[in-house]
């Protein structure tokens, strides 16, 4: 299998470093003639190109697009064209109208179609969903997540689209269906119609509630997600990678049970592994990966009715 990337920026060169370490790595696309250069000094006997569509014509197989977000459609549109299979970071496109063309085109091609939705790929998120399916916290009655951090403003996408996605497809995944009704507010503050802090909530079916909080002009990091439940609560905090159950609930008679509360997952594995090995294996034995297109596309729904708001 050969792999080419196409964007070696901030996040990209993660992602030429990981594939490189899979022993994968067939082809760099790079702008950037600094970044290239150190490239070549890196990666020796891996061919770096200036522009995207000259490593697209090579004979790699598939295609990973790192580049900024307003470009995602179009390059991921002319791969797909070419026969090859695609990975494209967060978020797929920009409207929803460009992510359906996406997903119909993969279709048609019965080309692979995945988006880097790295939450998913946390091992602390499918400990998460067990737990969930097995009913030891009851009936789902709220979900609150937050990415909050004094981080890389954006000059073309909110903190909503730019913070928020990985969250958002956590949020279907674990409940397993779309939302019936969105609401939003946000904060300009630093930039003219560019939201630095952005309120979602979702209603969904039975009375189930959603909350997400994300921002980038805020005094400290945390990333955090907090699921009730009718015989208990968990506690996912990201940043140190751990899960809590809560043994913790309020009676028919309104008084509270608390029977502690215990670990039940806390690791250091790699997610961007993680993400690019599943990669690797849909791609071989043409699988369905776990952040296909059609799941991408439910996201980049919420995001565009967001907007709308």
């Amino acid at each position: 299998m050969t792999i080419g990337v196409i964007g070696a920026g901030n996040w990209g060169r993660n992602l030429v470093r990981t594939f490189a370490k899979l022993g994968q790595l067939s082809g760099i696309a790079e702008s950037d003639p600094a970044g290239r250069k150190e490239l070549n000094k890196q990666f020796p006997g891996v061919p770096v190109f200036a522009e995207a569509d000259t490593l697209m014509r090579t004979n790699v197989s598939a295609l990973v697009i790192a580049t900024p977000a307003p470009s995602h459609y179009a390059i991921a549109k002319a791969a797909l064209i070419l026969g090859k299979d695609v990975f494209v970071e967060k978020p797929l496109a920009l409207s929803q109208l460009e992510a359906e063309e996406l997903v119909e085109i993969a279709e048609q091609k019965e080309r692979i179609l995945m988006v880097g939705h790295l939450l998913l790929y946390q091992p602390a998120m499918q400990r998460i969903k067990n737990c969930l399916a097995s009913g030891v916290i009851g009936k789902l009655a709220l979900l609150t997540q937050e990415r909050l951090k004094l981080g890389r403003v954006r000059r073309t996408e909110n903190a909503l689209w730019s913070l928020g996605i990985h969250d958002l497809a956590v949020l279907l995944n674990l409940v397993g269906e779309k939302p019936q009704q969105v609401q939003v507010s946000g904060q300009c503050f630093l930039q003219r119609e560019i939201e630095d802090d952005v309120y979602v909530h979702l209603q969904f079916s039975q009375g189930l509630q959603a909350h997400l909080h994300v921002a980038w002009l805020w005094p400290e990091q945390r990333r955090y997600l907090t699921i009730i439940g009718s015989e208990g609560m968990l506690t996912y905090d990201e940043i140190q990678q751990k899960v809590i159950l809560h043994k913790k609930k309020v009676l028919k008679d309104l008084q509270i049970k608390d029977d502690g509360s215990e670990v039940i997952y806390q690791g250091k594995e790699e997610p961007l592994l993680i993400e690019c090995r599943h990669f690797l294996e849909c791609v071989a034995k043409r699988l369905k990966p776990r952040s296909d297109g059609r799941s991408a596309l439910e996201v980049i729904k919420i995001l565009e009715c967001a907007g709308q708001k």
